[in-house]
């Protein structure tokens, strides 16, 4: 099926408020990730080890540990994608949320961290290029 218009690409529009409104949602997730990437950092040379000694028997006691930890950070990446959120840097906990602005496609910008989305940038730039909500308006 052929996309007509920009508007098309993504599943969902955001409006600021939605956006907003599910950044609680959204930075328990984040962060959820982050602790399962950080368990991911400190195991990954164990299973290394693992992995070559696996022809004579190899083994891990943190094999249950990495598995979660990839487990942990897949459930909550689609949980985000299920709703429309474009994850852009998982290590910055970088999303952007699309939106339709005079009648084209925007990206509402929100950084882990951020107390609410104060930032905005064409489809085509990214988090360097972002610019106040302001200059929404």
């Amino acid at each position: 099926m052929a996309h007509d218009d920009e508007q098309e690409q993504h599943e969902r529009m955001f409006t600021l408020s939605e956006a907003n409104h599910l950044i609680p949602q959204l930075n328990s997730k984040l962060i959820s990730i982050q602790q399962a990437k950080a368990v991911l950092a400190r195991t990954k040379d164990e299973i290394k080890q693992a992995s070559a000694r696996a022809e004579s028997g190899g083994g891990s006691t943190v094999g249950h540990l990495y598995i979660a930890g990839l487990q942990q950070v897949s459930t909550n990446l689609q949980a985000i994608q299920d709703l429309g959120i474009l994850v852009k840097d998982l290590d910055l906990g970088l999303c952007d949320f699309p939106h339709l602005h005079d009648g084209r496609v925007v990206y509402l910008c929100w950084k882990l961290g951020e107390q609410e989305v104060r930032w905005w940038h064409e489809t085509t730039t990214g988090y360097k290029d972002r610019s106040p909500i302001e200059d929404l308006a």
